[in-house]
C-alpha cells in the first residue's frame, strides 16, 4: 500500500469526506484527491496537518509503520523540494528498505554531532 492509499484508508476510517479534510487543513479538494491517488506528493506542512488531523505519525502515512516516529526535522529535510524525488521513489519501496533508509538517515544526522 502506498502513501495515497493509506491517506484514503485513514480518512475513510475516521469517517471524513474529502471536502471536509481539505477544508480542515486548508487545501483544495482536488489537491487532497491527487494525494490520495498518489498523483501529487504532499509537502511537509500538509503532511503534518494530515497526520495531526488523523492522529497518526508522518512515518505511518509514508511507510505504513505504526510504531516508528521519526523526528519532524528529519521529515522537513526529507520532504524538501530539493529531495522530493526520494519521496516519490519511496511510495513503491518495500517496508524493510524504507526502514533501512530511515536508519541510515539517523546515522548521517548523528555522525555530524
Amino acid at each position: 500500500m502506498n502513501y495515497g492509499e493509506r491517506l484514503k484508508k485513514i480518512r475513510i476510517e475516521k469517517g471524513y469526506k474529502q471536502i471536509d479534510v481539505a477544508n480542515k487543513i486548508g487545501i483544495k479538494n482536488n489537491t487532497l484527491s491527487s494525494y490520495e491517488k498518489s498523483i501529487r506528493q504532499p509537502d511537509y506542512d500538509n503532511l503534518k496537518k494530515l497526520a495531526n488531523l488523523y492522529n497518526v505519525s508522518i512515518d505511518y502515512i509514508i511507510t505504513g509503520n505504526e510504531f516508528s516516529n521519526s523526528p519532524d526535522e528529519m521529515w522537513k529535510e526529507f520532504l524538501d523540494p530539493k529531495t522530493q524525488i526520494f519521496f516519490k521513489d519511496l511510495q513503491d519501496a518495500p517496508e524493510d528498505k524504507i526502514e533501512e533508509l530511515i536508519r541510515f538517515w539517523e546515522y548521517l544526522k548523528h555522525r555530524e554531532e
